[in-house]
């Protein structure tokens, strides 16, 4: 069972919880993350959701809720840990988008973290996750084209455009 800490709309928290499957209550919003997990060599690691879940077999970065007492760079760590068993540095994380969407009553944080892993190196969450790979830009934007990625990622252009300084 998922508790979400409940925020207003100018991201304070308001002291409420939310058991997952609830229904949020107007004006309330939740925080969800995107951890993407970018190479050496400039790839991105993205994986693939299992076809008996919302959203079935489409191409995403780890993401999910935040939940209660959790920031948001401890929810992508924790994501990435439980989804594919990758251990990432919060200390090289770096927030590259935010955003209140209204119509999913969340925040949105997108952060990128800098690590090197070997496909049969991860252990996939059998749950969720069906395979995974890495794919540069230039692959990651094709697939955007094709409608291959999960739809929740309304944010690719700053994926595509981000460069770490």
């Amino acid at each position: 069972m998922e508790i979400w800490d409940l925020y207003n709309e100018e991201r304070e928290k308001t002291g409420e919880t939310l058991v997952r499957g609830q229904s949020i209550p107007q004006g309330r919003y939740h925080i969800v993350i995107g951890a993407w997990v970018m190479n050496s060599l400039g790839q991105i690691l993205l994986s693939q959701r299992q076809s008996n879940i919302p959203n079935p077999n489409y191409w995403e970065c780890t993401g999910g809720s935040v939940l209660a007492g959790e920031s948001s760079l401890e929810g992508a760590v924790r994501e990435a840990r439980e989804e594919l068993g990758i251990v990432l540095n919060p200390e090289n994380a770096i927030l590259f988008y935010q955003r209140r969407r209204d119509e999913a009553q969340d925040f949105c944080d997108a952060w990128v973290f800098r690590a090197d892993a070997t496909i049969d190196s991860l252990k996939l969450q059998k749950e969720e996750v069906a395979a995974a790979k890495w794919v540069s830009k230039e692959e990651l934007y094709e697939a955007y084209l094709k409608k291959e990625l999960n739809p929740g990622i309304d944010y690719i252009e700053e994926v595509i455009g981000f460069e770490s300084k």
